[in-house]
């Protein structure tokens, strides 16, 4: 069991939205690879209760997403003032990335959703439904490492080979408008 004083820190961390979003950030990029990876063996093995687990598991990752985007946006100021200019570059290339592909991350959730709605009276369309959900999740796993690709340039000069290119800032000038 951790001391008092850990388990105090903590709580008092869990009050910052950067903190918060520091924690739930890897859920949309881990969660979505393993809801994508449970989901296509439970397709394959023809398994009904493991196919509605994995749907299950990505409809939470769907409102993880949304989370991580959230406390992303509420402590970007804190971040963005506690940053030197190169981080800051690769803050704003890492917000608008999440912001404009976002969507993805929801729309996998929702898609699952409405596979574990549709089983009982659409089998058919649960059915398409549980594939089109895998093949989403998938694609959110990608873009999840690419918008954390940038995010982890923010605070880790280690990995920083430099500023972002001046088209990834400008293409996430135009994503914003």
């Amino acid at each position: 069991m951790p001391p008092a004083a850990d388990l105090r820190l903590f709580v008092q961390h869990l009050r910052q939205p950067e903190y918060v979003h520091l924690l739930l950030n890897a859920w949309p990029v881990y969660g979505m690879a393993a809801g994508a990876f449970m989901l296509l063996c439970a397709l394959a093995w023809g398994q009904e209760q493991a196919q509605q687990i994995a749907l299950g598991w990505l409809v939470l990752m769907g409102a993880a997403s949304l989370l991580a985007v959230y406390y992303g946006q509420q402590g970007y100021d804190r971040v963005l003032a506690m940053s030197n200019r190169e981080a800051q570059q690769w803050l704003m290339v890492h917000m608008r990335r999440a912001e404009a592909w976002a969507w993805v991350f929801y729309v996998t959730g929702a898609v699952a959703g409405g596979a574990l709605a549709a089983r009982r009276w659409q089998p058919r369309l649960a059915q398409f439904l549980g594939i089109l959900a895998c093949v989403l999740a998938l694609w959110s796993s990608v873009l999840g490492g690419w918008i954390s690709q940038a995010g982890g340039q923010v605070r880790h000069g280690e990995f920083r080979e430099g500023p972002p290119t001046a088209e990834e800032l400008l293409l996430g000038n135009e994503q914003a408008h």
